[in-house]
């Protein structure tokens, strides 16, 4: 199942540098193996903003739940999450 996920991040303005850098620095290593396993599809950052839009592809709202709760920035995040399925004109045959 595919869905479009915005993240929105706001890290409280007395968070230390150290301990924001901390968190920061085990969010990448978390996505990133999320992508290499092919669960977190694509990852965009949004212009100007501490927000991105992101394609997860996993086989539940559960298994998506799961994964956003254990992002380390959860706890200072705001998410939307809008469920896709494929559309008929899509050329894409990965699109599922």
């Amino acid at each position: 199942m595919l869905y479009h996920v915005r993240m929105d991040v706001n890290l409280p303005n007395d968070l230390s540098a150290d301990a924001a850098g901390e968190i920061k620095a085990r969010e990448k290593a978390y996505s990133q193996a999320l992508q290499k396993s092919g669960k977190w599809r694509h990852i965009w950052r949004l212009t100007g903003e501490y927000a991105n839009y992101s394609i997860f592809d996993v086989e539940s709202n559960a298994e998506l739940h799961d994964i956003l709760t254990g992002l380390p920035l959860f706890p200072y995040m705001k998410i939307s999450v809008t469920p896709l399925c494929r559309h008929p004109s899509s050329i894409r045959d990965d699109d599922v």
